[in-house]
């Protein structure tokens, strides 16, 4: 009898199968990957998830091409953008509590959506559909982030006015691993430094990248007419 031979979308369909027969919760994310979360509560408490992809680290300094032209201007493909703005509504309403970040046209007309839990992340998306039915929930991506946006920016808060060593030019986080702070290349290289920071954010991970001095603004600040 000749081998028998087991596509690539079999063997993924197969283990959904099984991951469902025990009672667990199946997600495929976009790059056709199978995350397989530990089952819910009967109660209703979401579980932690088993294994994961990681939340996508893009580089801001990297150039890209812009996914759509609108009257020759480029933009986010309406779909993406549309999407985004619902799940944003969510993410910084009920939902912040998991919301960590998103990356809208990642890759075009999709939104990559990082959470601190992916069932409460299929909810979150399913609030977004729910508020506005024209955002589509099969375009989203859901990725796994060890912090949330609300926990990043409540330790980035932190950092703004601290004297550590070095200057401070700018507080943020993209991918919901780490605080993220600009300053000199001196400040940069300082283990020392990175230290004090990470203590002052109460042990969240903080990375140190080499930045530009922000530009002050000459002359007397006036109020807008």
């Amino acid at each position: 009898m000749p081998a028998r031979t087991t596509s690539r979308a079999a063997r993924l369909n197969a283990a959904a199968a099984l991951a469902v027969s025990a009672g667990a919760a199946v997600l495929l994310t976009g790059c056709g990957k199978a995350v397989v979360a530990e089952p819910v509560d009967p109660g209703g408490a979401p579980a932690r998830p088993a294994a994961a992809v990681s939340c996508p680290v893009t580089d801001p300094t990297a150039s890209q091409s812009p996914p759509v032209l609108i009257d020759d201007t480029p933009a986010n493909t309406p779909e993406g953008e549309r999407l985004s703005q619902a799940i944003g509504a969510q993410g910084y309403g009920a939902f912040a509590d998991v919301y960590s970040t998103q990356i809208v046209d990642h890759p075009a007309g999709r939104v990559a959506l990082c959470v601190t839990d992916l069932a409460r992340g299929r909810l979150l998306v399913a609030a977004a559909h729910a508020a506005d039915p024209e955002a589509d929930p099969a375009r989203v991506d859901l990725y796994l982030s060890k912090y949330t946006h609300r926990t990043l920016r409540a330790a980035g808060n932190k950092l703004i006015d601290l004297e550590a060593g070095f200057p401070i030019y700018s507080v943020g986080s993209s991918h919901g691993a780490a605080v993220e702070v600009t300053s000199t290349e001196e400040g940069a290289a300082s283990a020392e430094f990175k230290a004090r920071l990470e203590k002052a954010t109460g042990g969240i991970p903080v990375t140190v990248t080499k930045g530009a001095q922000p530009t002050t603004l000459e002359g007397p600040m006036t109020a807008a007419p």
